[in-house]
């Protein structure tokens, strides 16, 4: 079942302490997420997953995990969206350890 657009614009609104830094892409009824034109998790399913990088998984060690899709990766399931200081806290450490790992 495709993602519905308002539960995008909702995972949106309680990323609204980022600005404009954060975008989306529609891609076969989904949603992919960047932060600064990276990619950090998208919309499935009307869920909010993310990439399970280090820090995110150190910021919320008991998150649940899901898959996005049929044979792809599990990734980390977003359930509580209302707590905007913690997820701009998570994207930005996600962004950075992304960012560090892009340098090497």
């Amino acid at each position: 079942m495709p993602s519905t657009q308002d539960f995008l614009f909702y995972v949106l609104d309680s990323l609204a302490d980022l600005h404009d830094d954060v975008t989306y892409r529609k891609m076969m009824g989904e949603y992919i997420l960047y932060y600064r034109g990276v990619v950090i998790g998208g919309v499935y399913d009307d869920r909010f997953l993310i990439k399970p990088l280090k820090s995110a998984v150190a910021l919320l060690p008991d998150a649940e995990m899901d898959i996005p899709y049929e044979g792809a990766k599990k990734m980390i399931r977003i359930d509580d969206v209302c707590d905007r200081k913690l997820l701009a806290k998570l994207v930005v450490a996600m962004y950075d350890e992304l960012a560090a790992k892009s340098k090497k």
